[in-house]
């Protein structure tokens, strides 16, 4: 008898499921309608969002989170960290100076971080060592690490010696294997290497197309995958229901990009007008990290960065800024992309007052950091909202954004799934 129950019992929700809470907001941006309503309640059951009314009288004995004297908006996105990995510094050689198992405990560090800012939800666009941001997902997702919703990519797709690799150390230092698990030489092995990835957890593909500020040996404007390579991954992408972002600075290289089916553009700093033309007319997304060049400039040049570092940043960093500009007022889809990892985690919001500085209103910069970066990574049903069905995500801050978006930079309290974890 006991037996026959079992499964019938597990159907029925215990009393912390279903449990409601309620939460009173103040002040509640909401983004997708780009309003801003005052004194409302937020009904979460089953950690998503039931309803939002406005406030009053509460069921006795309900349980209540009071941020009655908050600014509310959903829990932020940031499109383009680094959580599975040591952050940046002055010895290129530093990724071969930590161990897998040492990485994994730096990224369950860096996951709180990000959450505790105010970040939500991610896109963790590659580590090092393959798969570490996939397991970090994993384990979020069990509850055994506190950080936010992760989407994963699993390893760089770059060629040998290119953006995407470890450079800069003797010639004669042996790689682990782990490091180039998405290194490709041509079209067919690049399928290979996605479908790969695939298999072993990755939710989307991130291809270096060009080279990079930050790898030495490769320069922004060169061209490194060929469109038959980049096409290869998008077929298999889009075979598996997923997509592909694409890392490319060279103005050549974003369009070469774009042309082979790439869903989204990271750092575009060399786009030109034709480029900002095409990301309009294809939809593609372009996730321009308008803060980093001011922290590698500064940070940089004080702990002795290479030099070949720092002047291609110096060369990217302001027209990446009129890129960004101008894709603005053309209408270009823009998400909030960081390159968190680069500078330190839990800083994510500095980008802000950039996107502010440089044509963004206020709204708009929270509407690329939720809605837009929600709809980016597919899951706009889930996340970069608080209407009811969303996950209740959501953030609250003192003051208002929309007078000051660096109010976004000091996060109050935080919640994910409905559960308080700030």
């Amino acid at each position: 008898m006991l037996r026959n129950l079992l499964p019938v019992l597990a159907l029925v929700p215990t009393a912390a499921q279903a449990e409601t809470i309620y939460v009173r907001a103040g002040r509640l941006i909401d983004p997708e309608s780009a309003r801003v309503l005052t004194a409302q309640v937020l009904h979460v059951e089953n950690g998503r969002v039931a309803a939002v009314t406005p406030d009053g009288p509460l069921p006795q004995g309900a349980k209540v989170v009071d941020w009655s004297a908050y600014t509310v908006l959903p829990g932020l996105i940031d499109c383009h960290v680094h959580l599975a990995d040591v952050e940046q510094s002055n010895n290129v050689a530093e990724p071969l100076l930590h161990s897998a198992m040492e990485i994994a405990y730096i990224g369950a560090r860096n996951a709180r971080k990000t959450l505790m800012a105010g970040f939500t939800t991610v896109h963790d666009v590659g580590s090092f060592r393959a798969y570490a941001d996939v397991e970090l997902r994993n384990a979020i997702e069990r509850g055994d690490v506190v950080g936010p919703r992760v989407s994963a990519v699993g390893a760089y797709v770059t060629i040998p010696g290119g953006g995407g690799e470890v450079t800069g150390f003797a010639p004669d230092v042996t790689v682990p294997a782990d490091m180039r698990a998405g290194v490709v030489t041509n079209a067919e092995d690049t399928t290979r290497k996605v479908n790969a990835l695939f298999q072993n957890g990755a939710d989307s593909i991130k291809l270096i197309a060009t080279g990079a500020v930050l790898a030495q040996g490769t320069e922004p404007g060169q061209i490194e995958l060929t469109p038959e390579m980049i096409k290869a991954a998008v077929d298999v992408a889009r075979q598996r229901g997923s997509w592909v972002t694409a890392h490319a600075h060279g103005a050549a290289g974003i369009k070469q990009a774009m042309g082979a089916g790439v869903r989204a553009i990271e750092h575009a700093s060399l786009i030109d007008d034709e480029g900002i033309a095409l990301a309009k007319a294809k939809g593609v997304w372009l996730d321009m990290d308008v803060y980093n060049g001011d922290f590698i400039a500064e940070v940089g040049k004080r702990d002795g960065w290479p030099a070949d570092m720092l002047r291609k940043n110096d060369e990217t960093t302001e027209a990446q800024r009129q890129g960004f500009r101008k894709a603005v007022k053309a209408g270009v889809r823009l998400s909030y992309g960081t390159d968190a990892g680069v500078f330190p985690h839990g800083l994510n919001a500095r980008q802000f007052k950039y996107m502010v500085r440089y044509g963004m209103t206020p709204m708009q910069a929270i509407q690329s950091a939720t809605t837009v970066s929600a709809e980016l990574l597919g899951k706009s049903r889930d996340v970069g909202a608080l209407s009811p069905g969303h996950y209740a995500d959501m953030i609250a801050v003192s003051g208002d954004p929309l007078a000051d978006i660096t109010a976004l930079e000091t996060v109050a309290h935080v919640m994910k799934g409905g559960e308080l974890v700030r």
